[in-house]
């Protein structure tokens, strides 16, 4: 019994120094772009499906040479998704399988998101958004929440910077008159030129402080509230009838 017991210490013991090692994994990403660096510090163990699917993207260099293709300043910078081929009417990227929706953490300023389709949880693939501000109370909870995988640790003054140009159907633009004869150049865009990894040291998530979802936990729980009230409120009206039939 003594040994039964030491043994199980042991792996307890085992488990919880896994545990504490997988947990300080952290991966940095660098934007190369127009207007200057941007570098992400990756949650890959919180949001592991997330991250892999992210850096399956900038391995294979899916990032380079594209643009930022919506801003909408107090609130969002996206990209991920199109490049420019001399026309406003960018290019769509291929995309690979989506990626399962994993709403840990809370859409806070300087953090990265992904992007998906309206009324499709899991849809992210290829696209990611920066919050300019606290986003919470609109994203956290809606759709099923909005997946952060990552924060910006150096560069979030290029963010801002992104987010003060001028748009033209959403995208935005710098010393471009929107019209609709105009023609941009790639020198009217914001230019992502290359994502790659720039650091991969397990010790670099001591220095992230990412706050916890619990806006889709509350949701959660209030939906299965509402349905266990169903079900209760269903058992004690069929007692009632029972009762009923028995009076009579």
């Amino acid at each position: 019994m003594f040994k039964n017991s030491i043994r199980l210490i042991k792996s307890a013991l085992l488990i919880s120094t896994v545990a504490l090692s997988t947990s300080a994994l952290a991966t940095k990403v660098v934007f190369d772009t127009s207007e200057g660096q941007i570098e992400i510090n990756l949650f890959d163990t919180g949001t592991p499906k997330t991250v892999a699917n992210f850096l399956s993207y900038v391995n294979d260099g899916s990032y380079d040479n594209t643009v930022v293709h919506r801003s909408v300043p107090g609130f969002v910078v996206q990209g991920g998704g199109y490049a420019f081929e001399g026309s406003l009417s960018l290019t769509k990227l291929p995309t690979r399988n989506s990626v399962t929706n994993e709403p840990v953490y809370s859409n806070r300023r300087g953090t990265i998101a992904m992007a998906k389709i309206g009324g499709l949880p899991n849809s992210a693939t290829n696209q990611w958004f920066f919050n300019l501000v606290d986003n919470h109370n609109a994203l956290d909870a809606t759709e099923s929440g909005y997946t952060v995988f990552g924060q910006v640790v150096e560069g979030m003054d290029v963010v801002d910077k992104i987010a003060t140009y001028a748009t033209c159907n959403s995208i935005p633009t710098i010393d471009f008159v929107c019209a609709a004869e105009s023609v941009p150049g790639v020198e009217n865009l914001v230019t992502i030129y290359s994502a790659t990894i720039s650091d991969t040291s397990t010790d670099s998530a001591s220095s992230l402080n990412p706050v916890e979802n619990t806006l889709i936990d509350a949701k959660d729980k209030e939906d299965s509230s509402g349905g266990s009230s169903s079900i209760l409120a269903l058992f004690a009206m069929s007692l009632l009838i029972l009762n009923r039939k028995k009076i009579h």
